[in-house]
C-alpha cells in the first residue's frame, strides 16, 4: 500500500466517489457524483488546505482522509480538522484508516499545527484508541455526534 497526496494521484478521484456516495447516501441525500467530484478537486493541494491523500494498491483506490481548515458547520471556531477519512468496504480492516490518519497528522505536525479536530457520528471508540478524546457532543443533520480533538503526533 502506498499513501500519495490525491493531487499526485487525481485519476482515483473517479473510483472514490461511488463508493463515498454509496456509504453516505442516507445523510447526505443531496450530493451527487459532480458535487463530490468537485469537493474532491478542492483537495488537490500539498502546501495549503484543504488537502487530501489516498492510499492506493496495485491500480486500485483503497480510502482517503483529508486535512481541512473546517469540517463542521457552524464550528468555524475550531479548525483545523482530520476530515474525509473514507476506506473503501472492500479494503476495511486492513489498517488503511490508520495509515491514512497518521499521514495527516504527520502532515498536520510538521505544520506547526499544535491541535487537531474531527467530527464522528458512529467511530468514537475507533478513534479513541487512537489518542484521540472527546471535546463536545453536538448534533448535525439532526443526527448525534461527537468533535473530538488530538494534538498531532508527528512520528
Amino acid at each position: 500500500m502506498r499513501i500519495d497526496y490525491l493531487a499526485d494521484q487525481p485519476q482515483f478521484i473517479d473510483a472514490l466517489v461511488p463508493a463515498f456516495l454509496g456509504h453516505y447516501r442516507a445523510i447526505l441525500p443531496e450530493d451527487t457524483v459532480q458535487t463530490r467530484i468537485s469537493k474532491f478537486r478542492a483537495h488537490l493541494n500539498r502546501d495549503a488546505l484543504p488537502i487530501a491523500w489516498v492510499a492506493h494498491a496495485n491500480g486500485l483506490a483503497l480510502g482517503t482522509a483529508a486535512l481541512r481548515i473546517h469540517d463542521l458547520p457552524g464550528r468555524d471556531d475550531l479548525t483545523p480538522w482530520l476530515g474525509g477519512v473514507f476506506t473503501l468496504p472492500e479494503h476495511r480492516r486492513r489498517g488503511v484508516g490508520n495509515a491514512l490518519c497518521a499521514v495527516v497528522e504527520r502532515k498536520a505536525a510538521a505544520i506547526g499545527i499544535s491541535m487537531l479536530y474531527l467530527f464522528t457520528l458512529d467511530q468514537q471508540p475507533w478513534y479513541f484508541r487512537k489518542g484521540w478524546r472527546m471535546l463536545e457532543r453536538c448534533t448535525w443533520r439532526d443526527l448525534p455526534g461527537d468533535i473530538m480533538c488530538k494534538v498531532p503526533d508527528a512520528a
